[in-house]
């Protein structure tokens, strides 16, 4: 098994409690960087694609 490297947004502060992700070929696990051991959320790359392009949007009508 491979140990699992986690990222958070660029966009966060050093420091910061923030959303961190760690991408697999299949899979993007989410977890909440001030509980790193706790639940993961775990989601298909289409998935997080479809997640990621719907909050990009300014509103959600579109």
């Amino acid at each position: 098994m491979t140990k699992q490297t986690w990222q958070k947004s660029t966009y966060s502060e050093e420091g910061s409690a923030c959303v961190e992700i760690s991408p697999t070929p299949t899979t993007i696990h989410i977890r909440d960087s001030k509980h790193p051991h706790g639940p993961r959320l775990v989601l298909p790359r289409a998935a997080w694609s479809e997640f990621i392009r719907y909050t990009g949007q300014e509103s959600p009508e579109g």
